[in-house]
C-alpha cells in the first residue's frame, strides 16, 4: 500500500512539473540580469530617488495614520526632523557613491579584517542614529492616545519581522 501511494504522489508531481518545465523552455529566452548599476539613468525610473524623498512620503503617512493632533505637533517636528537630518546624511552617501560609479571608481578591494572594521563603523554610526530616533521619539510616543500607540506599535512591528532587511520601512531612521 505504501509503494501504491508513493508511486501515485510521485506520477501526480511529474505530471504536475512536466507542463511547468514546458512552458519554460517555449517561452523565449529572457535577457540576462544586469548589474545593479549597469546604467545610471536607472535611478529615474524609480519612485523615489533619494533618501530624503522617501522619508518625506513616509511623514506625510505616518502623520496621517497615527492622526497627530495639535498638541502633538512639536513633539512630532522634532522627530520628523531627526527623520529628516538622517535621510539628508543618507543622500550625501547616495550622492557620493552615484559619483563613482559614474567616474568609474573600481570597488576597492579590502582585506577580511578591513571589511569587520568598516561594519563595526556603520554599526555605530547606525547604533548613534537609532539613539537620535529613540530621544526624539519616547516624547511623542508618550503624548500618543492609546489608539496612536496601537498605530504606531503595529506601524513598527511590520519592520521589525523581516529578517533585519527593512531599511526604508517603519518609523526608523533611513540610510
Amino acid at each position: 500500500m505504501d509503494k501504491l501511494l508513493i508511486a501515485t504522489l510521485f506520477t501526480a508531481s511529474l505530471a504536475t512539473a512536466m507542463p511547468v518545465a514546458v512552458a519554460q523552455t517555449a517561452t523565449p529566452q529572457a535577457k540576462a540580469p544586469q548589474s545593479r548599476h549597469v546604467e545610471q539613468g536607472q535611478h529615474a525610473k524609480r519612485a523615489f530617488r533619494l533618501p530624503s524623498e522617501r522619508v518625506e512620503a513616509r511623514l506625510a503617512y505616518l502623520h496621517t495614520a497615527l492622526k497627530i493632533t495639535d498638541a502633538q505637533k512639536a513633539q512630532w517636528e522634532n522627530f520628523a526632523a531627526v527623520m529628516r537630518k538622517h535621510a539628508r546624511e543618507s543622500d550625501k552617501r547616495v550622492q557620493e557613491r552615484r559619483t563613482r560609479m559614474a567616474e568609474g571608481a573600481k570597488r576597492q578591494q579590502l582585506s577580511a579584517i578591513e571589511r569587520l572594521e568598516r561594519r563595526q563603523q556603520g554599526m555605530a554610526v547606525r547604533a548613534q542614529r537609532l539613539n537620535e530616533l529613540i530621544a526624539a521619539g519616547k516624547p511623542l510616543y508618550a503624548a500618543f492616545t492609546p489608539e496612536q500607540k496601537q498605530v504606531a506599535d503595529g506601524l513598527l512591528a511590520s519592520q521589525h519581522g523581516r529578517g533585519g532587511h527593512a531599511r526604508h520601512r517603519g518609523m526608523r531612521a533611513t540610510g
